[in-house]
């Protein structure tokens, strides 16, 4: 075994990948991983004990976010950027620790590891690196809650950058992620106390979601109803994948006037839903499907592609070098755009080099409906609940989450195909790519499928699943006519989980496995406190689902 990661779905075997990554990282790479998390666990235990003192340290607030943004799945591939970030790590380290020390904290009183270990010696780091795996938390139940809050707060932190990327910050939140990641380290916790802290990461999930909403409708409007094209024009583009919103309208100031299109990929298709960015003449409309189509739709495209964020599949030869990376991804090879002293991202090279591609190939033609978040579902309120109320809408089905490679995804597409046609589809994330081109139609003018827009907008559908509980006068939230069958892939969908569970959601589907990191006793706490359940069979759980049974 050179390496222990389950973090993500498509974990090998539904256990864990021990030899490379399925997502394509290598073993030094998942191991350096490993030990920034595990340094980031020790500066948390200073700074965490600092904020007692008065002392917030804003670098180490971006550092720690930063870092567990790089270890989510599929953003970060580079050895030699983790070997730096873990130098980077134990002077930040230091820092913390004196800033602890001068406010007249007792050094005495943190000795793990984890905060005292030290080397700047390559070998050294790579040596560490093998030891500090997940593994070392030897009972299974305590990892697998270690694990899902760690990865919980992964996730949280991919929303806190891009809220912070707007310059909106919420202290609390940074403040919560080190305490939890310090709390993994105290082997005093019971099962029962980490199970507590899981359902507060939950609610720090929320908060964050909420932050990130505020950021993204306050800087560039709330989503509206759009018809996205998904064909082509005859002009070289670029193509956007991810979700970082700020990158977005960066490059397309950058690009306004150059003879450039620019195109969204897979997650940054919502941004075809905010007013902000539709007086861009030169903003096309969205190309191809979820990431992990990007193999095929990279090479046909055959214009420049920009990373703003993970899902990134280790790229082709015959189109790595129009690959470009920024912010949180990285990849041996590809040329990376950092910010400037003044926090801004100059995008020339991209924007010269996509003048001397071919256009795009056209892969498909028409257009797609979305940008119902919550406000844009709030102006359709009262059509809608004249729909339930006449019985014209039997039930809404939450079908957020993620798409992958697993050929059991699938299911998803038939589960949509196949429900009644008095239902709705409440999505977000890269899911909706498994059904948002079937067609399904609508009901009364109300299309059947409601996309809210990214992974972090599924914070719309809770918006819009207590707006109806509110409306319909009901004291709890499950007694609404809705439905989650969630997919899920990644960490980002981890906090999304945790973050339905502590508003008080109940049976959940979640598939298509449940994740490798749940330990069989922390599984059962999750289907006996939350009705967390897995798929089944299309029709029985169409079925199932249709009669509110559990």
């Amino acid at each position: 075994m050179s390496m222990f990661c389950y973090q993500c779905q498509e974990t090998a075997k539904g256990q864990g990948c021990t030899v490379r990554g399925v997502c394509g990282k290598t073993s030094d790479v998942s191991n350096l991983q490993d030990l920034l998390i595990y340094l980031l666990k020790g500066i948390s235990l200073y700074s965490t004990e600092a904020r007692k003192l008065g002392v917030e340290n804003d670098k180490v607030n971006v550092f720690v976010m930063d870092v567990l943004f790089n270890t989510i799945t599929n953003a970060n591939f580079d050895k030699e950027f983790f070997i730096n970030r873990v130098k980077e790590a134990l002077e930040i380290r230091d820092d913390i620790k004196n800033a602890f020390v001068n406010a007249g904290g007792n050094v005495e009183k943190i000795n793990h590891d984890s905060a005292l270990w030290r080397s700047n010696d390559r070998d050294e780091i790579i040596e560490k690196s093998e030891k500090v795996g997940i593994l070392q938390t030897e009972n299974e139940d305590v990892r697998s809650l270690r694990e899902l809050i760690t990865y919980g707060i992964k996730g949280m932190a991919a929303y806190t950058e891009h809220a912070h990327n707007l310059s909106y910050e919420d202290k609390s939140i940074h403040g919560f992620m080190q305490e939890a990641l310090a709390a993994t380290l105290d082997d005093s916790l019971t099962a029962d106390d980490l199970v507590a802290l899981t359902l507060k990461t939950g609610e720090y999930g929320v908060k964050t979601m909420a932050l990130l909403d505020e950021a993204n409708t306050s800087t560039y409007g709330n989503p509206e109803i759009t018809k996205v094209n998904i064909g082509t024009r005859n002009n070289p583009g670029i193509l956007v994948s991810g979700h970082d919103l700020k990158d977005f309208e960066e490059l397309l100031k950058q690009t306004e006037g150059s003879g450039v299109d620019v195109y969204t990929h897979s997650e940054m298709l919502p941004a075809n839903y905010y007013p902000a960015f539709k007086k861009y003449d030169h903003f096309v409309g969205n190309y191809g499907n979820a990431w992990w189509k990007q193999d095929k739709e990279f090479e046909s495209f055959n214009g420049v592609i920009l990373m703003t964020t993970n899902c990134l599949v280790p790229p082709k030869a015959s189109y790595r070098d129009r690959v470009y990376t920024t912010g949180a991804v990285g990849f041996e090879g590809l040329t990376h755009i950092e910010k400037d002293e003044n926090g801004k991202k100059d995008f020339s090279q991209i924007i010269e080099h996509a003048k001397k591609c071919e256009a795009p190939i056209e892969i498909e033609k028409g257009e797609i409906v979305g940008g119902f978040a919550h406000d844009q579902v709030f102006k359709l309120a009262d059509k809608v609940v004249d729909a339930v109320k006449t019985g014209a809408i039997k039930r809404f089905f939450v079908m957020a989450g993620c798409d992958g490679r697993m050929k059991s995804r699938n299911y998803y597409t038939e589960f949509a195909d196949k429900l009644p046609n008095d239902t709705v589809i409440l999505t977000a994330g890269c899911a909706k790519y498994k059904y948002n081109k079937l067609d399904l139609g609508d009901i009364g003018g109300i299309p059947r499928v409601l996309d809210a827009g990214q992974c972090n907008d599924s914070y719309s559908l809770a918006v819009i699943a207590m707006k109806l509980k509110e409306v319909f006068e009901l004291e709890d939230i499950n007694d609404l006519p809705i439905s989650y069958n969630i997919a899920w892939y990644e960490q980002k969908a981890v906090i999304v989980l945790l973050a339905l569970l502590h508003l008080g959601v109940k049976d959940i589907h979640l598939g298509p496995t449940l994740p490798a990191f749940l330990s069989p006793n922390v599984a059962n706490v999750l289907v006996e406190n939350f009705g967390i359940a897995g798929i089944g069979e299309v029709e029985s759980d169409i079925e199932m689902f249709m009669n509110g049974t559990k």
